[in-house]
């Protein structure tokens, strides 16, 4: 069944309210972004974690020379997050909108 216009709308503001912000995103990507905080941000929990795990270890093991490798993997993941972050802001609100539209009560039909 068809949305109406005035539940295309709801859906629209309440996705604009609730999504994720890119400048946020970017902000915690550049500052704690070894750390994984923007993942944790995008509710991208499992990856966070796995970034934190491989800083921390990265940082411990730097000094038998086996660090170096972890936070150079670490690193290039880091970078290459540069350019997905708009990708998962749009899947997230991608979701966000189906989940919407098929929770909206049908329109009542006017005679």
């Amino acid at each position: 069944m068809a949305l109406t216009t005035e539940q295309q709308i709801l859906i629209e503001q309440r996705i604009a309210n609730d999504a994720k912000s890119p400048v946020v995103a970017y902000l915690l990507w550049f500052f704690l972004g070894m750390l994984g905080a923007h993942r944790f941000y995008l509710g991208k929990t499992g990856t966070g974690v796995v970034q934190l795990i491989l800083c921390i270890l990265g940082w411990l093991t730097l000094v038998v020379y086996v660090g170096i490798f972890l936070l150079l993997a670490l690193g290039v993941w880091v970078l290459v997050d540069a350019f997905l972050i708009p990708s998962i802001i749009t899947q997230s609100r991608e979701k966000m909108r189906m989940q919407l539209g098929g929770t909206m009560a049908p329109a009542i039909p006017t005679v």
